[in-house]
């Protein structure tokens, strides 16, 4: 099999940058691996902001990242509200209400449950209003179903949690729409084929075991929600364990462009 490499998926959150503050060296890596020839896209489980909201948080930290190359969870939960004309129950965060705005109805004609990263949202009464919606044969539909993130103060529960709880409650399966699914990331793809794509990112389960799954190489990097030993909890083992995004960089294009 050739190690030639055409596509390159990069985590943003934790791999990039943690909120408003770049992972040192991140910037001029990213620079550096545009020389390559490869295509390159962002994927991303992030909820807590809009695409454009995430797009002009990147550059103004220093980023060369077009907004097209932006490929969300949040776009693919859009596609899947859209096509099925839905008008959920929203329980994500405000700053993320943007990509939903021309698609939500009515209130009073709520029939499914969209849950993502919505920290204010996540208390008795959203969470109540969901389960009742739920009990009345509404979908339950995940973004994503991360454990946890990592924020400037520490690690902090992603929404996996709460998807969790009303999955309990409810006796309904969520419909997980963002990483690590196989058909988020064959999307993101498009028509590269997985043994000639790498994924780089700080989720062992999310990035590394899903991309693996479908026969990308995965990249562990030791930094945003990285905990020691994360590379030893999935079988197949990472493809490398980076101490960072640099280095992932670095040992890619000595070794696969």
């Amino acid at each position: 099999m050739s190690k030639k490499i055409k596509s390159i998926l990069i985590d943003l959150s934790g791999t990039l940058h943690i909120d408003d503050t770049a992972i040192p060296g991140a910037v001029d890596a990213l620079k550096r691996l545009r020389k390559s020839n490869t295509v390159i896209k962002f994927v991303t489980n992030t909820t807590k902001e809009s695409k454009n909201t995430l797009h002009k948080r990147l550059i103004k930290l220093g980023f060369d990242i077009k907004k097209e190359e932006i490929f969300s969870s949040l776009a693919a939960a859009r596609e899947v509200v859209k096509t099925r004309k839905l008008n959920p129950l929203l329980l994500i965060d405000d700053a993320a209400i943007e990509d939903f705005e021309d698609l939500v109805k009515s209130e009073t004609s709520q029939n499914a449950v969209l849950v993502g990263l919505a920290p204010e949202k996540f208390n008795y009464k959203y969470l109540n209003d969901a389960f009742r919606l739920l009990l009345d044969g509404a979908p339950l539909i995940a973004i994503h179903e991360g454990r946890f993130y990592k924020r400037p103060d520490g690690l902090a529960l992603g929404p996996g949690a709460f998807v969790k709880g009303l999955e309990y409650s409810s006796n309904v399966k969520a419909e997980v729409v963002g990483k690590p699914t196989s058909e988020f990331f064959i999307a993101a793809l498009d028509s590269t084929m997985p043994e000639e794509a790498i994924m780089i990112g700080d989720d062992v389960k999310d990035d590394i075991a899903g991309a693996q799954a479908v026969g990308i190489k995965g990249f562990l990097v030791k930094t945003g929600k990285y905990r020691e030993g994360d590379e030893k909890t999935i079988n197949p083992t990472p493809t490398n364990v980076c101490d960072s995004f640099t280095q992932a960089v670095d040992l890619i294009l000595k070794e696969f462009v």
